[in-house]
């Protein structure tokens, strides 16, 4: 052997020598082992750089099938085998859709009462430590769509803040809120309809029950939510059923106080028009018979234009609701938790751009005496000043005021700090938004979840990503503690009148800074807070 070959021998011996120092050295992989919950044991994946661990489709409930149809939550079956909770479970059966929702699951089924658990791994689960807070999201999709599975509302980003995050499915629609005298007679509460609702706080009750066993604590669970969640989050801390299973709550655009002459609607009003609606769909609307149809029937039959069906949507039930928030809210019998909650810039949009003149004589057509009034809050002295009237009339009409009665009303009777924030990022667009939508509806989720790289087509800019590690922040820190604020963050006051109401402003330049449109909402709220409660 030559003295080359001599050398590269010795260092071919050197580096099998190294290599296998290497490998003796390196840390055991982690390992994952089943834990034990109410239904039996269940055994997670780890996400792919082994910092959260995802346990995802666990039933939470029963299947809502046959005679389950439009019924109350029942208690999940046991299982025998350890359930390998690597996937989602199916996504409610939908009846409306949207081009962004995007779901990674099996599909639609009727069998659809999953949650998923994403926990970080330093928990340890199954150890009971170290009781970690909880954060229960509820999707939205204005009680017709939705599910957990869509890659904008993967937990795993917030878990890594020393959260646990939780998402369930409810059911939607007509399978979700339907109103029925039999099924009213049938109800040891006499009452029918909320079932989405009931889902979601049978979901909640999991969480309470078994969140230990994942290294949560069920004493400090927060529930955050947007659109129709966050509609339901607020009928949920009215709710004497749901009451003590959250100890803080986020809303995002949305709550029940619909002032703009959409109070609740009692359960017997629904009664009436589901059953005439059905007699002229099925032509029955006995109960037996309509629990034998199918899922693409009742979807078909829902989606009719020459005879369209009511709104299935949560109502006055005497049970679950037993009266209009605002009343509940008034009296000081919702849940006092701390509230955080706000909206985005352009809620909506006006169906046109008007003119100064259209502006003006609408504004008489629907306000009438008040019309004045709405243009000092609205003015309309120029085309230009006009449609931007409009849009904030739009944008408030749909879910600004809404969910800023609900802070109101938290705020006077809950006893607890109240958060507000306004979410003004112009959206750079993507595949469904143009940008000239700004801060969309819905625009906020991403940011919350810390998944704008789910976004196709979407140009992400530095301020997206720094107001994206903000709002993760804030929102933790007030899932941990009921307060948003930290260190190195700007600060966020509470919502009171001697600070002058402050909001936080959610921009590329974020501050809190006093509520200069107070007077809108007052407005608004004289012309609509007796419609919602009456």
């Amino acid at each position: 052997m030559n003295s080359r070959q001599t050398t590269l021998a010795s260092l071919s011996a050197l580096a099998l020598s190294l290599g296998a120092a290497r490998a003796f050295a390196a840390p055991k992989p982690l390992e994952l082992r089943p834990i034990q919950i109410d239904g039996g044991k269940v055994l997670g994946v780890f996400t792919p750089d082994q910092k959260v661990i995802a346990y995802k489709g666990i039933p939470f409930a029963a299947p809502p099938l046959e005679d389950l149809r439009w019924r109350p939550p029942q208690p999940v079956a046991k299982w025998k085998h350890i359930l390998f909770a690597r996937d989602f479970g199916p996504h409610c059966i939908q009846f409306s859709s949207t081009p962004d929702m995007v779901f990674h699951d099996p599909g639609p089924s009727e069998d659809c009462l999953t949650l998923n658990v994403w926990v970080p791994t330093d928990s340890k689960p199954g150890k009971k430590s170290p009781n970690l807070p909880v954060m229960v999201w509820i999707y939205g999709g204005g009680f017709t769509s939705g599910g957990t599975s869509e890659s904008r509302q993967d937990g795993q980003f917030l878990a890594r803040r020393g959260v646990i995050v939780v998402s369930m499915n409810y059911r939607l629609g007509i399978l979700g809120f339907f109103a029925h005298p039999e099924l009213t007679a049938e109800s040891a509460h006499h009452a029918s309809g909320n079932y989405g609702l009931m889902d979601q706080a049978a979901a909640i009750a999991w969480v309470r029950r078994n969140i230990d066993a994942f290294g949560g604590d069920p004493g400090n669970i927060t529930v955050f939510a947007q659109s129709a969640g966050s509609i339901s989050l607020s009928a949920l801390m009215a709710s004497p059923v749901a009451n003590g299973l959250f100890a803080k709550a986020i809303g995002e655009s949305g709550s029940q106080f619909y002032g703009p002459g959409r109070p609740l609607t009692p359960r017997e009003d629904a009664e009436r028009a589901n059953v005439a609606w059905a007699n002229r769909t099925f032509g029955s609307a006995k109960l037996f018979y309509l629990r034998s149809l199918t899922p693409d029937d009742l979807v078909k039959a829902v989606a009719s234009r020459t005879n369209p069906p009511p709104r299935f949507r949560p109502i006055m039930d005497g049970y679950f609701l037993p009266d209009n928030l605002a009343h509940i809210y008034a009296d000081g019998k919702q849940a006092h938790i701390p509230l955080l909650a706000g909206w985005v810039a352009n809620e909506d949009y006006p169906k046109s751009v008007p003119t100064a003149d259209r502006f003006n004589v609408q504004a008489h057509i629907d306000f009438g005496p008040d019309a004045l009034k709405f243009l000092a809050v609205y003015p309309a002295t120029t085309d230009a000043e006009a449609a931007q009237s409009a849009a904030d009339y739009a944008s408030d009409h749909n879910r600004g005021y809404i969910t800023w009665a609900w802070l109101e009303a938290q705020a006077k009777t809950g006893n607890a700090p109240v958060y507000r924030y306004f979410f003004d990022l112009p959206s750079p667009g993507d595949r469904y938004h143009p940008v000239s939508m700004g801060a969309f509806h819905s625009d906020d989720i991403e940011y919350v979840f810390g998944t704008l790289d789910s976004r196709p087509g979407m140009s992400i800019r530095p301020e997206d990503r720094a107001l994206s590690e903000l709002m993760q922040q804030y929102w933790t820190n007030f899932a941990k503690s009921g307060d948003p604020n930290g260190p190195g963050l700007p600060k966020w006051p509470t919502y009171n009148a001697t600070a002058g109401y402050p909001v936080m402003r959610l921009d590329a330049t974020p501050a809190a800074s006093p509520d200069t449109l107070r007077p809108r909402y007052l407005f608004l709220d004289s012309v609509w807070a007796s419609s919602d409660s009456k």
